[in-house]
């Protein structure tokens, strides 16, 4: 997502930091650098020039050339502006009515609508709880309704039924008093599409919303389309007044024109992107962090989002446990790899950390890739369950037969092994039952006794009082009421602590 932009912008930046201080020439080159990069990244010019000016406006002063970092000032000038134009805050579907609740999906024929709707009645379904009902009004496109009544039975969600011969008005009523009579929190109705904007295709869509007098009117548009997704949004709000934008495609869009221009123009916000064509590949669309990631900061939010849907908590648990105990075998490593992909590979995690895109020509040359992780999955299943709880077993014998499982070479089998010798040894030195690891000779040298159990409130005073700390007040026996601050700005990621990802760097090298 946004790729081709945000490695120029990276590079303009980069340029800006190294210098020590700034001059009003050296703030005019940057701006003319990230006008083209915009320019190239399909953003439409009215913007480009506001935005712009809203940046030199703020950075040419002072306060910034004469600052510390001027370059880190001018990043977060162009940071502020870029949540501007997009928004400035997230403002999802809105729920908030009396039932049954219509939302309106309108739309160019393939900007994918129809699959766009199941997404979200499945959204709403899992996350907000709502009893869904998705109606087709799509009377033109061949099987339209049949399409949607396939993706209800996969997301599973209710669709009304196909009856031959009804108008779109038509349907609209039927989905409608349906969901009155039968209890529906919320109602989708799916309208038809056109190839491009005409008169009956607007026509039809004023009917509609006069007699299903929807809450939302979300306008489902192709990222990929540029300013032509600009205009689309203009001339459907002009005939029938849009609340929301939803744009998709957006994992494949490595400019990110549409979404840049489309909320400066139309006023309209965007509430949801899709990043994929798993029915669960829909975001919210939150300003703050788009830009973050436009910018090469990363999302950390998503991730941990992305880490709490797809990780069971009760695995990661024992995961957890294990690890503490110093015990790391085949299976952990293939359970690891395994939520890795759940969260969304290697490229999808890489994506969403600090920093990591100005790593990729490092990262691609080392192949450090999703490829890799099915790759070495696929080892570790071609072997027997004695064989992943006690790697010792592996002879020349057994190689050979899991490399030709796995279709593999037996010295991939032998560098997967050593990969995962290295990991045991790390978890072994943090082991919490000996002395001699790591956390063990922590324990001792801070007066914690033997093992690493969890300490008690008396030894937790004297901790403090050893490191020097203030016993503070209001919660017994000195402990804090609350952990400090920069703890909680730090989210973890359950599952993955000590696995995978924390026991070897991006190159596979022990740490």
């Amino acid at each position: 997502m946004f790729e081709s932009l945000s490695d120029k912008l990276s590079g303009i930046f980069d340029k800006l930091t190294r210098r020590g201080a700034l001059s009003e020439a050296d703030v005019n080159e940057a701006l003319r650098e990230i006008r083209r990069a915009l320019l190239e990244a399909d953003v439409a010019l009215d913007v480009v020039r506001s935005f712009t000016d809203k940046v030199r406006d703020r950075a040419i002063g002072a306060g910034v050339i004469k600052s510390v970092t001027p370059g880190q000032m001018v990043v977060k000038i162009v940071n502020d502006v870029l949540i501007e134009t997009l928004g400035q805050d997230a403002e999802p579907i809105d729920l908030v009515a009396a039932p049954p609740l219509a939302i309106m999906m309108v739309g160019l024929q393939g900007a994918g609508k129809t699959t766009t709707t199941a997404k979200i009645a499945k959204r709403l379904k899992e996350r907000h709880g709502k009893r869904t009902l998705m109606a087709s009004l799509d009377v033109k496109r061949p099987a339209a309704q049949e399409q949607l009544a396939v993706l209800g039975r996969q997301v599973e969600v209710d669709t009304l039924p196909i009856v031959p011969g009804q108008t779109p008005v038509q349907i609209a009523k039927r989905a409608m008093e349906a969901a009155r009579l039968q209890g529906y929190d919320v109602v989708l109705l799916d309208t038809a599409g056109r190839t491009h904007i005409d008169e009956p295709l607007m026509a039809e869509m004023a009917e509609i919303k006069t007699f299903s007098k929807p809450h939302e009117i979300l306008l489902v548009a192709d990222a990929l389309t540029g300013q032509d997704a600009v205009n689309l949004a203009q001339n459907f709000d002009e005939r029938v007044g849009l609340t929301g934008i939803v744009l998709t495609r957006m994992d494949g869009d490595g400019r990110g024109g549409a979404a840049l221009s489309m909320r400066y123009v139309t006023g309209k916000p965007i509430k949801l992107i899709g990043v994929g064509e798993k029915m669960d590949a829909l975001d919210e669309f939150a300003p703050t962090r788009i830009a973050n990631r436009i910018l090469g900061m990363g999302d950390i939010v998503a991730l941990v989002e992305k880490a709490a849907q797809a990780i069971d908590a009760e695995q990661a648990r024992k995961a957890a446990e294990r690890m503490a105990k110093g015990k790391f075998d085949l299976q952990d490593l293939c359970d690891q790899l395994a939520q890795v992909e759940k969260i969304g590979g290697l490229g999808g995690i890489m994506g969403l950390l600090p920093g990591v895109a100005k790593m990729k020509d490092q990262i691609a040359a080392s192949g450090f890739d999703d490829k890799m992780v099915r790759r070495q999955r696929a080892i570790i299943l071609s072997m027997t369950p004695k064989e992943r709880r006690n790697p010792d077993l592996m002879k020349a014998s057994r190689k050979k037969r899991i490399a030709a499982g796995s279709g593999v070479k037996v010295e991939e089998v032998n560098k997967l092994l050593k990969q995962h010798r290295q990991m045991a040894d790390l978890m072994k030195s943090f082991g919490a039952g000996k002395r001699g690891g790591m956390m063990g000779k922590a324990a001792q040298m801070m007066g914690l006794g033997p093992g690493m159990q969890m300490p008690s409130q008396e030894e937790l005073q004297q901790l403090q009082a050893k490191l020097g700390a203030p016993q503070p007040k209001g919660a017994p026996g000195g402990i804090p009421s609350a952990p400090p601050p920069d703890l909680l700005a730090k989210p973890s990621l359950p599952g993955l602590g000590g696995g995978l990802l924390s026991g070897l760097n991006p190159f596979g090298k022990k740490k």
